[in-house]
């Protein structure tokens, strides 16, 4: 991700960069319409979708996640899942979520599209929640209707199938690679400073770009 401005659509020094002499600028070979890095300018730090310093905002946790607002808000009032970076409280701030939280979204999201109950998913919540985040990537959890089980290894998917149940799979790991994806084309906000950071969309980059050359 890339913050705001200028220089957002550039990650480096142009692709020619002529050192500075007295020849004049129509002698210089053109290399695009795009503002260029100055010599000595840092580059722009890119940030990860998972990076502790992002935040995102409630209709991005939406948008990523799947959701309405209005289950959102929902979810976040009667504390099934509250945002872990910042609360809407007081009632002037925004609600600022990270990405293991909208990880969570989504995967309530399935937990109740699969026709599991909310007494059922507050229990996988908590325990999600209080999991190692290394370890999320390799959960997998299955769940018959009613029940949320943990598996960490293919055996205990397996013995957990061979004993009729779990009939709805949920691979953790894959639903974190989808996310980190589509986080990455959203707005984000840095923890540290408050800054907005543009998401990093090639399809819109591509058609900024041709619409800079027209």
């Amino acid at each position: 991700m890339s913050s705001t401005g200028d220089d957002a659509a550039v990650g480096g020094r142009c692709a020619v960069h002529m050192p500075r002499t007295a020849r004049t600028v129509t002698d210089l070979p053109r290399v695009g319409r795009f503002p260029a890095v100055q010599p000595g300018q840092p580059a722009i730090e890119r940030l990860a979708p998972t990076s502790e310093l992002l935040g995102f905002r409630g209709p991005t946790a939406c948008a990523a996640a799947g959701i309405t607002y209005r289950q959102l808000d929902y979810w976040a009032r009667t504390g099934l899942l509250e945002p872990s970076v910042r609360t809407a409280y007081p009632s002037t701030s925004q609600r600022l979520y990270s990405f293991r939280d909208i990880l969570l979204l989504k995967i309530v999201k399935r937990l109740l599209d699969a026709g599991v109950s909310l007494q059922n998913i507050r229990v996988a919540v908590a325990h999600l929640q209080a999991a190692d985040p290394a370890a999320l990537a390799g959960m997998t959890l299955l769940c018959d209707g009613a029940t949320v089980y943990e598996c960490s290894t293919p055996q205990q998917v397996v013995d957990l199938l061979k004993g009729g149940q779990g009939v709805f799979g949920i691979a953790v790991g894959a639903v974190w690679r989808e996310l980190e994806l589509t986080l990455g084309r959203l707005h984000a906000e840095r923890t540290d400073t408050g800054e907005t950071l543009v998401g990093h969309d090639p399809g819109d980059e591509l058609a900024q770009r041709r619409n800079r050359a027209v």
